[in-house]
């Protein structure tokens, strides 16, 4: 069998030597200077930015979140207390349209001054129970009781007497009515109350 045939080679390149400075290579990235790092930019594989980016951009929309409920809140704020003003005029002028029959009975009574008085009298009576009632349709009952247990949330005590007839602690005579009750009271009831022996 016939010898293989070697193809001859040609010289071998020059080695370079151990510790000697080698050229850069053009197929990978170069670095920079010494001491100075490179900037971080988009990666390249899926497009994304970098966190710190990122981050800044979460806090700018979240400040602009927060900023625009603070304004719908302002608005919020100042529409309530608009609201709020209108409704209570409202119910000015509601309360003060109940009490326009009472003021018109009492001028149709002073035109009659020169009247027989008991018939006066009889009319200023008649005008003062229809306050009375345009009181107690707006929540606010007349109380003007004798001779019922005194109760603290109710009366305020202006006198004390001795009455034999009158059980202790109890109302003896109402100075001053009372409207309303609870956390609806306008006044408590000015009372004189029986001592206790």
């Amino acid at each position: 069998m016939p010898a293989m045939a070697i193809p001859p080679q040609g010289p071998e390149p020059d080695r370079p030597q151990e510790g000697a400075e080698q050229p850069p290579r053009e197929d990978l990235p170069h670095p920079g200077p010494p001491g100075e790092e490179a900037e971080p930019g988009p990666d390249a594989a899926t497009g994304t930015t970098a966190p710190d980016e990122e981050h800044a951009a979460a806090l700018r929309e979240a400040e602009d979140r927060w900023r625009r409920a603070l304004a719908d809140l302002d608005n919020l704020r100042k529409r309530h207390a608009r609201e709020l003003e209108r409704e209570a005029a409202a119910e000015r002028a509601r309360t003060a349209a109940a009490f326009l029959p009472v003021i018109d009975n009492l001028e149709l009574a002073l035109s009659h001054a020169a009247a027989d008085p008991d018939a006066i009298i009889e009319g200023v009576r008649a005008v003062r129970d229809q306050a009375v009632h345009v009181l107690e349709r707006l929540g606010y009952p007349r109380h003007a009781e004798e001779g019922v247990p005194f109760d603290p949330a109710r009366h305020e005590v202006v006198g004390v007497v001795e009455d034999a007839d009158a059980d202790p602690n109890t109302v003896v005579q109402v100075l001053r009515p009372g409207y309303g009750e609870g956390e609806r009271q306008l006044r408590p009831a000015a009372v004189t109350v029986a001592k206790r022996e």
